[in-house]
């Protein structure tokens, strides 16, 4: 739905506008139930699971059954728990023959160029000429364009009709051939833009239709280069969805600065926040799509400026995406690497603002949302519009931040109706009328006010 600022956003059939937040899931680990339990009780909705080519079809033209059967099982599991999956047709550095992770072995054509792989700088490997060698294969040769698009519609025929299926991210951080030198930047620039008016707009159409050969209903996400996040605004063009009805076609960016990949504490002088949104807004409003961030976050939040980051991403996102998920739902000691908890499974230090509370389902148009960690308390404001008497606005309130427990306010509407139902907040506002301005507030309880006085 188009909100009155202009936004695309998301929406259920009552009309609320969802905000989605998450975590990704799966890249070389195995999904269990226990952890999707994790995930939706803490407050997130959405699962951003990573799988790859190489899993699903090991062996040209042999599918791994076993591997698409726990693909099923990982969403009846987010079925039960309500939890709504984008699946991530995941690649990073093309393959495994790289000995990285995506495109199998057996679907990689090097022409015999060489490879020497980075230890100390893996993004670098994108550079070597037998990773480009196989992208430019990838994108040109007729018969690895089919065994794409075929795997793409077998994943689809197995996921199609789960309710928790959002839809599918077509391809993860995508990349090409780039002439010349390939670590210079204005190279680089140059190809990126090239590939986004070419190969990769071609490859996008190709899978689009392969999913909806066997699926009307799931959201399809086209990706931008990785250039995004150096501020430089993608050059894809808009996309047809061949699904009667509106379109469900929607831009998946991801929210990295290149200095803290790189191992830099995050300076928030460097421009990067107000540099990434003047980037991102033009392409999803042009042609009306809503977006979700892929994956973000610092690989540690242990520090001042990376910290930072966390929280001032966490501000800016609303503005112009429907949702997000965290890079990566991993334990480790003191949120080590890029683990979003420390090794007890606790929000890892820096990293906690992404386990606050939030609006999950608005009846109105979203307005001002903020949240103190200090007192925990967060507000909300909305403008009622038809749906605001009918539909019940949701608010997650994770136990991490109300172990014992809230209580909500509700500005200037008397029969305002509350109820608490597993981690949710639920309001129902039956006297607003269109165009009200309307504040609701929640509050720990006494109890743990005093806990976080004492020991924050």
């Amino acid at each position: 739905m188009t909100t009155p600022d202009g936004r695309t956003r998301l929406a259920d059939r009552q009309g609320r506008v969802l905000a989605l937040r998450g975590l990704n899931l799966g890249k070389t680990d195995t999904v269990t139930k226990n952890r999707v339990a994790r995930l939706a009780s803490e407050g997130f909705t959405l699962m951003r699971l990573n799988i790859q080519w190489e899993k699903v079809e090991p062996q040209r033209g042999r599918y791994d059954t076993a591997y698409l059967r726990h693909l099923d099982q990982v969403l009846d599991w987010a079925d039960q728990y309500g939890v709504q999956v984008l699946i991530d047709w995941h690649q990073d550095v093309f393959g495994p023959a790289f000995g990285h992770n995506g495109i199998p072995t057996w679907a990689t054509r090097t022409d015999g160029l060489p490879f020497e792989p980075n230890p100390d700088d893996w993004f670098s490997d994108y550079f070597q000429p037998a990773v480009q060698a196989a992208f430019t294969h990838l994108y040109d040769d007729p018969d690895l364009r089919a065994a794409q698009a075929a795997a793409y519609t077998r994943v689809a025929t197995t996921l199609r009709g789960h309710r928790s299926l959002l839809g599918y991210d077509l391809f993860n951080e995508p990349f090409g051939p780039v002439p010349g030198d390939p670590t210079d930047p204005a190279n680089q620039l140059a190809a990126s833009v090239a590939l986004e008016q070419g190969r990769l707009p071609a490859m996008y159409r190709r899978l689009i239709h392969a999913v909806r050969a066997v699926d009307r209903n799931a959201w399809l996400f086209v990706e931008p280069t990785v250039l995004v996040g150096q501020g430089v605004p993608t050059s894809l063009p808009g996309f047809r969805d061949p699904r009667p009805g509106a379109d469900r076609i929607g831009y998946g960016p991801h929210y990295y600065d290149t200095a803290v990949e790189s191992g830099q504490d995050w300076d928030p002088s460097g421009g990067f926040i107000e540099q990434y949104e003047a980037a991102i807004g033009a392409y999803p409003t042009a042609h009306r799509l809503p977006v979700l961030v892929g994956e973000w976050g610092p690989p540690r939040a242990t520090t001042p400026g990376n910290a930072e980051l966390v929280q001032r991403q966490l501000r800016s996102m609303p503005g112009f995406a429907s949702g997000w998920a965290m890079w990566y739902d991993c334990d480790a000691p003191e949120g080590g690497g890029y683990c979003v908890r420390d090794a007890d499974g606790r929000p890892a230090p820096g990293k906690e603002p992404a386990f606050a509370p939030y609006a999950r389902a608005v009846a109105g148009a979203p307005g001002r949302e903020s949240y103190s960690p200090t007192t925990g308390e967060y507000r909300l404001t909305l403008t009622a519009n038809r749906t605001t008497r009918r539909a019940w606005t949701e608010i997650t309130l994770p136990a991490t931040v109300y172990p014992h427990g809230a209580q909500v306010t509700v500005d200037g509407i008397p029969d305002a109706v509350v109820r608490f139902t597993h981690g949710i907040a639920r309001l129902r506002l039956p006297s607003t009328h269109p165009g009200t301005t309307v504040a609701i507030t929640v509050s720990a309880t006494a109890r743990h006010k005093h806990e976080q006085g004492s020991t924050h």
